[in-house]
């Protein structure tokens, strides 16, 4: 039996490597935080990293 070598999300709460919007860098264990809708043209969404979304007391989109 084949057992996977990747950490599984738990249901309901998205985890992944991602780009966070706050330090301006890649890292692993982010989150959606916003989506900004525009009227007219492409909106925009940001994560966060798990110590800038507790440094800037930030709750994740689907926590809300």
């Amino acid at each position: 039996m084949q057992e996977s070598t990747q950490s599984q999300a738990t249901e309901g709460n998205p985890q992944g490597f991602g780009y966070c919007s706050w330090h301006q860098r890649f890292a692993g264990d982010v989150r959606l935080i916003d989506v900004i809708e525009q009227g007219s043209g492409s909106g925009a969404v940001q994560y966060a990293c798990g110590p800038c979304r507790k440094t800037h007391r930030l709750v994740p989109y689907a926590d809300r």
